[in-house]
């Protein structure tokens, strides 16, 4: 099998329209690190992604008769630009179906490379559906994002430029993973030519579909996946990229969104390039690595995958980098509510930098703070923080790994309701499209009276949502199908304790 992907990806056009990209030395983060860390800098590709290399690839191994037929694909992302470029450069009409949630930029990055777009449905499993129906209708040839072997061995020519650039010591090779497509062509092509190298997926761990594959030695749909690394947001692994990797993707590394944002940031230190979030994984991965083997002296390639970031979603990156670099901590301290305890409690901090404060009057005895603090990974680790701050008799809550903390609590710090009794909180993810909200208070039918509502979006396909809704305790049990009817992600966090300090 590895034979035949590797004749299929030397024999790869994809340089008619591909670009051969540069193995940058990440100078910084190497020295850092103390290893030699180099980058496959694939952001710089045509359409600002590795995702040019299997459209094109697949695309120019179509006869002519399917040329003429055209091509139709469902993407709201890089595979669609892909398409659309490759369709162009080859005189074949594509059409792309786009979910109309789909950001303008997006749409017009489609248009301008020649590929006429279709806005349908809301979501992407609607704009596949109508291009399926499109294949039936009209003829066309449906181009799939990852899971076709031409489209693999288009990916593989990332793997054949590495090896090209880097012919002495490589110890391995840290692969974004989302369908598998580009992992898989890397995995083919490293492991028949240079077995000893090792090949090692990154995904988020909230999008992890390749690592509970390979758990389960079968492809699994996962229930649900995070969006923030969009580019990978997959739910289940391909069927043709599944069969490469369970025998020869090494193992696969799972990363947290504040992680992902810390590897931006690392980037941009590195080569003043802004990636988007699938597009740092691998950097993401290396360092957990790095940490997790205590290796030294090693020579690691990280695929920085794409750039097709929205620029209002770098907000979000930047308030999150320096809780995934660990440089932050976020801590909940209660205070006694007389003078001078905020003094003492500065000076309990010492010299460390104060990064956000959010104070409200609690009672006439006590004050609850929430707190963002400076800290270092080495120097000063949060634990070290947490530990003086209680040894100096201050009750203490770290709440740096509080995803509603994090996404809510900071944003909302405003007192506690004076009686709300029945109040079941819960965190959602609402799609960023018109009705949305609707949606929510129409399905919900006024069964439940809403008590605190907060939303907050960074430039992605969906916003973050904060809601209370007021339960009696024989009615508890209805929540999750009413919940379930809606069709949004959720959390249940009436138990969340930063909820209880500051909100609840």
């Amino acid at each position: 099998m590895l034979e035949q992907y590797v004749k299929k990806t030397l024999t790869s056009r994809v340089y008619d329209v591909a670009a051969e990209t540069p193995l940058q030395p990440a100078r910084q983060l190497s020295e850092r690190l103390n290893n030699q860390i180099l980058l496959k800098r694939e952001d710089l590709q045509p359409v600002y992604s590795f995702k040019i290399r299997g459209a094109y690839n697949k695309l120019a191994q179509l006869s002519a008769e399917e040329q003429a037929r055209g091509v139709v694909t469902a993407s709201a992302g890089n595979h669609a630009q892909g398409v659309a470029l490759a369709a162009k450069h080859l005189g074949i009409k594509a059409t792309i179906v786009m979910p109309r949630t789909t950001p303008e930029l997006k749409v017009q990055g489609v248009r301008s490379r020649g590929g006429k777009v279709v806005l349908h449905g809301d979501a992407f499993p609607e704009a596949l559906a109508y291009s399926l129906k499109l294949v039936e209708e009209k003829g066309l040839v449906y181009i799939h994002p990852y899971d076709d072997p031409d489209v693999i061995a288009g990916q593989g020519t990332v793997a054949m430029e590495i090896l090209w650039q880097q012919p002495s010591q490589l110890d391995a090779i840290f692969v974004p993973v989302g369908g598998g497509g580009l992992v898989a062509g890397i995995a083919a092509y490293v492991k028949y030519l240079r077995p000893e190298i090792k090949v090692i997926g990154v995904e988020p761990d909230d999008s992890n579909c390749l690592q509970a594959a390979m758990a389960a030695g079968e492809r699994v749909v996962l229930p649900q996946v995070g969006l923030f690394a969009d580019g990978v947001a997959v739910a289940q692994i391909g069927q043709h990229t599944f069969d490469i990797c369970k025998d020869y993707v090494d193992e696969v590394i799972t990363v947290s969104s504040d992680e992902i944002c810390a590897a931006i940031k690392d980037i941009y230190d590195d080569t003043r390039s802004i990636t988007e979030p699938a597009g740092a994984l691998a950097v993401a991965g290396i360092k957990k690595y790095v940490e997790r083997e205590g290796v030294s002296g090693q020579v690691l390639v990280g695929i920085d995958s794409g750039a097709n970031i929205n620029f209002d979603r770098l907000r979000h990156v930047a308030e999150r980098a320096e809780l995934g670099e660990k440089r932050e901590a976020i801590i909940a301290v209660t205070i006694p509510e007389q003078p001078g305890s905020f003094k003492a409690f500065c000076e309990a901090i010492g010299k460390r930098q104060i990064t956000e404060f959010n104070y409200r009057y609690h009672t006439d005895r006590e004050a609850h703070i929430f707190v963002g603090v400076q800290t270092h990974p080495e120097l000063d680790p949060r634990e070290k923080l947490v530990g003086s701050l209680r040894e100096q008799g201050f009750p203490v809550l770290d709440l740096t790994d509080n995803e509603l903390a994090k996404l809510h609590i900071r944003h909302t710090v405003g007192g506690h309701a004076a009686a709300v009794p029945d109040e079941c909180v819960f965190r959602f993810e609402f799609p960023e499209r018109p009705g949305a909200l609707f949606n929510f208070l129409t399905k919900l039918g006024g069964r439940w009276n809403i008590t605190m509502f907060h939303y907050r979006n960074h430039g992605s396909a969906d916003g973050r949502v904060l809601a209370a809704l007021q339960v009696p305790d024989d009615e508890r049990h209805l929540i999750p199908a009413a919940l379930a009817e809606i069709g949004y992600p959720y959390w249940d966090e009436s138990d969340n304790p930063a909820y209880k300090l500051f909100l609840g």
